[in-house]
């Protein structure tokens, strides 16, 4: 190696050094203590005392823990709904009209909007007797009782997951819109000159081009749907609802960190949801790319 190239070398890595330094100070070195931690009985008040796999072997044991897993599995049902409800709402806001700009915003606006602000709005949405889903349904002669939205341990997590789904097309939708403004309308004009109605336009056009946006908006939204937590904690009141009914991974591990102290047996359902994230995502990628 030349003198060149040896300072060339000495002046990249100079460069990675501060990227390098802050992954390892807020990334690796955390990464390491929780897996550390995951083998040791601790609780904040006293130093960790090593147990070994004692919290994997507890862990693997405990139903409230494959309960809550189960939850996050289900509530990746919001994942195809977003996909598709953002898509249809891109397809909309992409036409040329006026005034699709304020509807690009305000279509936006769940996103920016605080998880406490999110919160406050759908108790009222689905408050009893009288909310604004129950006050309505009365008014129209719908119902005759209230829908106990977040006290019936059936309706608990779905009405959750609705509030995930309504905060999240947005920031989905302008990923679709910024895909959609990619593809050529050449294709379209093409595909109306030989008789293609618009519906099958953008079954056989929108959908084929747009299908890396699906792929990469298909693993970051089952991610974010895995690890939910502040629409549960909030509309909860922090307890995951009646009879566990709400209770995902994450507050699940959440409760024991922060209520329990239990620090150690928190760091292991860390570990263990880590890996079964990284390996659902990989997964879910393999699966998306072979259908591309």
């Amino acid at each position: 190696m030349s003198v060149m190239e040896r300072r060339r070398t000495v002046a990249s890595y100079l460069f990675l050094l501060p990227a390098l330094a802050f992954l390892a100070v807020f990334l690796f070195v955390p990464i390491a203590q929780v897996v550390y931690y995951s083998f040791t009985d601790y609780d904040l008040l006293t130093a960790p005392h090593w147990v070994g796999l004692e919290n994997y072997t507890n862990l693997f044991q405990d139903d409230l823990f494959w309960k809550s897993l189960l939850h996050s599995l289900i509530y990746l049902i919001v994942t195809p709904i977003l996909i598709v409800v953002s898509i249809v709402l891109a397809i909309i806001v992409n036409r040329p009209l006026r005034g699709m700009y304020f509807f690009r915003a305000l279509y936006y606006i769940p996103v920016v909007i605080s998880a406490v602000a999110i919160g406050m709005i759908f108790d009222f949405v689905f408050a009893e007797p009288a909310g604004l889903i129950n006050g309505t349904l009365r008014q129209l002669g719908l119902i005759d009782k209230p829908i106990h939205f977040l006290t019936d341990p059936g309706l608990i997590l779905y009405s959750i997951m609705s509030v995930t789904i309504w905060r999240g097309i947005g920031y989905y939708m302008v990923m679709f819109l910024a895909g959609l403004q990619s593809i050529p309308e050449e294709l379209y004009e093409a595909a109306s000159i030989d008789g293609a109605s618009r519906f099958r336009q953008h079954l056989h056009i929108t959908i084929p081009q747009l299908r890396p946006v699906i792929t990469f908006v298909a693993v970051i939204s089952s991610i974010a749907a895995l690890r939910a937590f502040d629409e549960i904690y909030i509309l909860t009141d922090g307890t995951g609802g009646l009879l566990d009914s709400g209770l995902t991974v994450i507050f699940y591990l959440y409760r024991q960190a922060f209520r329990f102290l239990n620090i150690g047996y928190a760091a292991a359902i860390a570990v263990v949801f880590t890996l079964f994230t990284m390996i659902f995502s990989l997964i879910n990628l393999r699966f998306l790319e072979e259908r591309n």
